[in-house]
C-alpha cells in the first residue's frame, strides 16, 4: 500500500477493480501524502478531504456492486479555474478568494459522473495569466525536481501535485500552453485538446477564443482514460464542437510505421539551445527506430504568434474580467466613497500586477483609434498561422518540436521582466491561435531537470496524439521517472 502513488491511473484502475485496495484506501493514502508535502510546495490551495472521502465511499459501494466505469473511485485534483460546487474557486486571485462556486463547470460534473474522486483545488497564476506560477494571490508554487526553481505556469500547481505524486492526476487549462508547457518542466504527460472539444462551461475565462480544459498525468494512457469522459458537445457552451467522440484508449496501440512527422524549423532555429535540443533530437530518433518518417517542415508566420497572442488574449481578459467590480460578488474594497470608487478600489486592490498589466494592455488595443492597427491585424496574423498549420499538416501527420526553450528556472528570475516571461510561451501559442490539440511528453534531462517533446496534430486528432506519445512511452522510460524526495 505504501507504494500507490508511484502507480499511474490506469495501474490504479486495474488494482480498484481486482479489489487490491478499496479508493477510501487510496484516497486516504494520497491525502496523507498531500498532507505532509504540500505545505513545501504549495500545490493546492484547497483541500477538500471530507468531500473526497465521502466520494470514495460512494466509489466503493459502486464497484462492491458490479457497477462503476474505468475512472471510478479515482483520485484527481482540479485547477482552481474549474467552478466547483460549495467549494472555494479562487483562480489564484485575491478578487475571488472568498469565492464560493455554486455549481460545478462541466468538467468536474463529467469527471464526478464518472467516479472521480476530488482531493482538492490546484494554485494557478492569477486568473491563468503566467508562465511561472509566481503571479498566484496565494504564493508561488515549487517545482519537485528542484524546490527552488519553477514547476511553471498557469496550471503549475497541478503540475507539481501530480510530479510529487500527492495526485495521480489533475485538470488543467491552456490558453497559450498553460498544460504543455508545465508539463515539460515537471516531466509529466500533458495534453491539450482542440478548441471546443472539452466544454469550457463553468472555466472561468481569461481569453475565450484560446482558453481550453485538458489534463496532466503519468502517462498517454491516462491521458485517453481522463479526456474520453471530459470530452463531447455540452449545450451550455456555445464554443463547444458537436462531433463524436472517439474511443482513445482502442486505437493507443497502433505502429507508427510510416508515420510522418513535422519537424517544425521555426522551434530549432528561436532561442533554443544546443543543450536543450539534444533530449528532443533523441527523442525524434526513437521515433525514426519506431518506423516514422522525419520531414522538415516551416510554417512561415509562427515566429509571429508571441506579438500576436499578446494582443488577442489581453483583449480578450480586458473583456472577460469587466465583470469583477465589487458589486455581485468577489473582493470589495472597505467603505467605498461612492460607485466609482467601489469599482477603482476592489478592482485596483483584488487583481495583481500581472493581470493589470494585461487589462491594460487589452484596453489600449480595443481602444478607438488602436483596434485597427493591433487588434483587428493580430486577427488577420492569427489566420496566416492558423492556414500554414493546414498546409503543414497536407504533408505530415503530427508536427514535434521542443515544449519549452529552457528547462525549469530559478523563482524570481523573471519575474521582474515581463517580455522575457512572455517568450517562455514561444513554442506552445501557435496550437491555441490554431485551435489545435497538442501534447507534450516527457523525453530526458537537462541538469536534473525535464525537458519535454511538443507534439502538435489536426483539429480533432487527439487520439493520433495519445498513440504517437504512447508508443513512444513503450520504448522509454523517461515518464516513469519520480523526484527523489517524493518516491
Amino acid at each position: 500500500m505504501s507504494e500507490l502513488h508511484t502507480y499511474t491511473l490506469t495501474q490504479l484502475a486495474a488494482g480498484l477493480r481486482a479489489k487490491k485496495f478499496s479508493s477510501v484506501e487510496l484516497t486516504k493514502h494520497f491525502l496523507t501524502r498531500v498532507e505532509k508535502f504540500n505545505g513545501e510546495i504549495n500545490a493546492y490551495i484547497t483541500i477538500t478531504a471530507d468531500v473526497a472521502l465521502k466520494q470514495a465511499a460512494a466509489a466503493d459501494a459502486q464497484l462492491a456492486s458490479g457497477k462503476g466505469g474505468a475512472l471510478t473511485g479515482l483520485p484527481l485534483a482540479h485547477k482552481d479555474i474549474f467552478c466547483t460546487d460549495g467549494v472555494l474557486t479562487t483562480c489564484g486571485s485575491k478578487m475571488l478568494s472568498n469565492f464560493v462556486a455554486p455549481y460545478d463547470a462541466t468538467v468536474v460534473t463529467r469527471l464526478k459522473e464518472a467516479g472521480i474522486v476530488m482531493l482538492g483545488k490546484t494554485n494557478m497564476d492569477e486568473f491563468a495569466m503566467g508562465s511561472s506560477n509566481e503571479t498566484s494571490y496565494f504564493g508561488a508554487v515549487k517545482n519537485p525536481w528542484n524546490l527552488n526553481k519553477v514547476p511553471g505556469g498557469s496550471s503549475g500547481g497541478s503540475a507539481a501535485a501530480v510530479a510529487a505524486r500527492i495526485a495521480p492526476a489533475a485538470t488543467g487549462t491552456d490558453t497559450g500552453g498553460s498544460i504543455r508547457q508545465p508539463a515539460a518542466l515537471t516531466s509529466l504527460t500533458g495534453i491539450k485538446p482542440t478548441y471546443g472539444r472539452v466544454s469550457r462551461y463553468g472555466m472561468i475565462a481569461f481569453a475565450s477564443s484560446l482558453d481550453q480544459g485538458g489534463v496532466m498525468c503519468l502517462s498517454a494512457e491516462d491521458a485517453a482514460l481522463l479526456l474520453q469522459s471530459m470530452s463531447g458537445f455540452d449545450e451550455k457552451d456555445s464554443t463547444c464542437i458537436d462531433a463524436p467522440v472517439p474511443d482513445y484508449s482502442a486505437t493507443l496501440n497502433q505502429p507508427l510505421k510510416g508515420l510522418k512527422i513535422g519537424l517544425l524549423k521555426e522551434f530549432f532555429e528561436q532561442g533554443l539551445s544546443p543543450e536543450n535540443a539534444k533530449p528532443v533530437r533523441d527523442a525524434l530518433a526513437v521515433y525514426e527506430k519506431l518506423g516514422a518518417q522525419l520531414i522538415e517542415v516551416s510554417l512561415p508566420n509562427l515566429p509571429l504568434s508571441v506579438p500576436t497572442y499578446y494582443v488577442v488574449a489581453p483583449a480578450e481578459c480586458s473583456s472577460n474580467l469587466s465583470r469583477f467590480d465589487g458589486v455581485r460578488f468577489g473582493y470589495r474594497c472597505d467603505s467605498p466613497r461612492d460607485l466609482m470608487d467601489l469599482y477603482k478600489r476592489s478592482r485596483g486592490e483584488g487583481f495583481g500586477s500581472e493581470v493589470k498589466r494585461r487589462i491594460m494592455t487589452g484596453t489600449y488595443v480595443l481602444s478607438a483609434g488602436y483596434y485597427d492597427a493591433y487588434y483587428l491585424r493580430a486577427q488577420k496574423i492569427r489566420r496566416l498561422i492558423t492556414d500554414d498549420f493546414a498546409n503543414a499538416f497536407k504533408q505530415v501527420d503530427v508536427l514535434m518540436g521542443p515544449t519549452s526553450p529552457t528547462p525549469a528556472f530559478d523563482i524570481g528570475a523573471k519575474v521582474d521582466d515581463p517580455v522575457t516571461m512572455y517568450l517562455n510561451d514561444i513554442y506552445t501559442i501557435g496550437a491555441n491561435l490554431a485551435g489545435l490539440p497538442a501534447m507534450s511528453i516527457p523525453c530526458g534531462f537537462l541538469d536534473e531537470l525535464p525537458v519535454g517533446l511538443q507534439i502538435i496534430g489536426a483539429h480533432f486528432s487527439e487520439a493520433k496524439l495519445l498513440n504517437v506519445a504512447h508508443m513512444y512511452q513503450q520504448a522509454t522510460e523517461w515518464h516513469k521517472r519520480i523526484p527523489q524526495r517524493y518516491a
